[in-house]
């Protein structure tokens, strides 16, 4: 048999995908929702591709008060890198939006597009992850965390107290799932 080529789609997944086969599952406006949410996803990530490229070529966006302009004009006046991979191990890394580090003080800043209200735990591990790649101790440094959602800044200013213990459970958990790889082989 030869199969018909499709290079086009390897790497890429349907909507109406065989391994997410909910979808059997669901009524007409189930899938009218999800279909929704799958393209607000999509446009997610377009807009997060766009604000990078704009914070990397520090092209600024007129001053407004909606998210991805705030985002993007505080990202380039902080001078801030964005999708920055932090990492501690295979198991546990993560890529921040936006972050900077300057006279010991470490900025992250994360855009939200989405409907669902954000987390600052997200941002808080960012830190922690930072902490534990660059070795600087939280209760070394200053720190600020922002969310963008919703034309709404939230600003965090996080201390060693709310940082430590994720920098510990990343250590612990990431141990304990080294161990559980060994009993693997």
């Amino acid at each position: 048999m030869n199969f018909n080529k499709h290079y086009s789609l390897v790497g890429q997944h349907a909507f109406l995908s065989a391994s997410q086969y909910h979808w059997l599952n669901y009524s007409e406006d189930k899938l009218r929702d999800r279909f929704h949410t799958w393209k607000a996803a999509e446009r997610g990530t377009r807009l997060h591709d766009l604000a990078a490229r704009l914070i990397f070529d520090r092209i600024k966006l007129p001053r407004t008060n909606q998210t991805l302009n705030m985002y993007v004009n505080d990202g380039i006046g902080y001078k801030m890198q964005p999708e920055q991979v932090l990492y501690f191990s295979d198991n546990c890394f993560g890529t921040a939006d936006t972050i900077s580090f300057k006279k010991d003080f470490l900025r992250i800043h994360d855009l939200k597009t989405g409907v669902t209200p954000a987390h600052i735990e997200q941002l808080e591990i960012y830190a922690a992850l930072f902490c534990l790649e660059y070795n600087k101790k939280p209760n070394d440094i200053g720190m600020e965390l922002r969310l963008y959602q919703n034309d709404e800044r939230i600003i965090f200013e996080p201390t060693a107290e709310d940082i430590l213990p994720i920098m510990d459970k990343i250590i612990t958990f990431d141990r304990i799932i080294d161990e559980m790889k060994g009993e693997e082989s």
